[in-house]
């Protein structure tokens, strides 16, 4: 349950006479991150504010609730602890361990680490996807983004929005919603096949291991499809850096055959993971020697804007079946409708300027929405539809349409007969659906 805050005549930076907000550390699409003061311990920590309205509006509130849920089920060294959920009418309040040596991916964007300096972190990464895995918590969107340094160097995995729990499993024993961040996710995600979330999860520790070590990311290309096809074929390279211990471990993990992968317990048992961590991991020095920086080889710096986080979500399903991880239930008659491309906003903007004139709706427009306007008086007036785009990854984008105006009914029909045909030549479909001849 969320407990309702309550301003008994507190201070406007006062939640429910607790917690006294301070700056801003961060925000994203649908929350912003303040420095917050317990007053009764004078602890600090982390208040993570969601807007309500928005998470509605894309009906992800049943993540958000997840999360809560899942936050509350991991208590480790390894994770961030959640304190306590409050809300208001407006606002969902997580009050959040104040973790302040920031994100991982800021250390390994100056360069790659030196091998223990990686194992320490590794190591750590593994024990908090071993214990919430223990739990039947499958966190779906590990990437170094997501896993944070307290003020001694210790590793924190955040941001459980788009995990899963045991119970989601469906009758065939596996996931099967797709989601995640491109880089990072395993090729059986994609696939649509369902798949094992604890073997997902390893996958995206191998290519986290793969980062720390090298410094860029094992599968990388401008068109994200290409990228996912990189992804499931298993094609990369190890630098010639790598030890042979280490070579032969991230080959393990970034199987693409999920029954051929490495365990846990078995990564676990191997001679290079067992090697004792740094007595001091914040002692460590991340600059000259010591990190090995290669700039002319590290792709991830500067390339924090074409991640997606956990609310970025992108369904790797055909066409335009992306409503699923949206829309809160199934409804029989359908007000909006979602699907990816991979052409320029351009492109989209102008398909629907073609489809308007031969369907005799009218146009306006902007950079990134298209409204279409019909002229005929339909059952609730005239029908009009909107068109928003999102740009979710440099080459991938996300279309929203929607009805704005006139009948339900009319509107699905429009869809059906005029919109999808007249799209379908610029909807995305994932390398599943159309795998690259042998």
């Amino acid at each position: 349950m969320l407990e309702r805050i309550r301003s008994g005549g507190c201070g406007s930076n006062v939640l429910h006479g607790r917690y006294e907000l301070g700056r801003m550390l961060g925000h994203g699409t649908f929350a912003k991150v303040y420095h917050a003061r317990n007053l009764k311990s004078g602890k600090s920590v982390a208040m993570k504010v969601v807007g309500k309205e928005k998470v509605i509006r894309v009906g992800m509130m049943e993540q958000v609730k997840r999360e809560i849920s899942v936050m509350k089920m991991v208590e480790h060294p390894n994770i961030v602890e959640l304190h306590e959920v409050m809300a208001s009418k407006t606002k969902i309040y997580f009050a959040m361990e104040l973790v302040k040596g920031g994100e991982l991916f800021s250390k390994i964007s100056k360069g790659r680490l030196r091998e223990d300096l990686a194992r320490a972190y590794f190591q750590q990464l593994i024990s908090a996807v071993d214990f919430c895995h223990s739990r039947g918590v499958y966190h779906r969107d590990l990437k170094p983004e997501n896993l944070l340094l307290d003020d001694e160097g210790n590793l924190k995995v955040t941001d459980f929005g788009l995990s899963a729990f045991t119970e989601h499993l469906r009758h065939d024993g596996l996931l099967h919603t797709t989601c995640g961040t491109p880089a990072y996710v395993a090729p059986e995600v994609i696939g649509k096949k369902g798949y094992d979330g604890a073997k997902a999860d390893l996958w995206s520790c191998g290519v986290i291991l793969y980062v720390l070590l090298a410094g860029y990311l094992p599968f990388q290309d401008d068109n994200v499809v290409a990228m996912y096809k990189k992804i499931y074929k298993g094609d990369f390279k190890c630098p010639s850096w790598f030890s042979p211990e280490v070579r032969k471990i991230v080959t393990k993990l970034l199987d693409p055959n999920p029954s051929t992968r490495i365990t846990i317990s078995k990564l676990m048992e191997t001679p290079w993971f067992k090697k004792p961590m740094p007595r001091a991991v914040s002692g460590e020095k991340l600059s000259g020697k010591d990190q090995e920086v290669d700039e002319s080889e590290n792709s991830l710096k500067g390339k924090e804007t074409e991640t997606l986080n956990a609310f970025h979500l992108i369904s790797f399903s055909q066409g335009f079946d992306l409503s699923g991880l949206f829309e809160e239930g199934k409804r029989e008659e359908k007000e909006e409708m979602r699907f990816a491309t991979t052409k320029p906003a351009s492109s989209v903007i102008s398909k629907l300027e073609d489809l308007a004139r031969s369907t005799k709706f009218s146009v306006k427009k902007s950079e990134s929405r298209v409204r279409l306007q019909g002229q005929e008086k339909g059952r609730k007036g005239k029908l009009a539809i909107e068109a928003e785009i999102f740009a979710v990854a440099p080459s991938f984008l996300v279309v929203e349409v929607k009805k704005d105006g006139g009948d339900t009914l009319e509107y699905n029909q429009f869809c059906s007969k005029e919109l999808r045909p007249a799209l379908k030549d610029i909807v995305w479909t994932s390398p599943a659906e159309n795998p690259t001849p042998a």
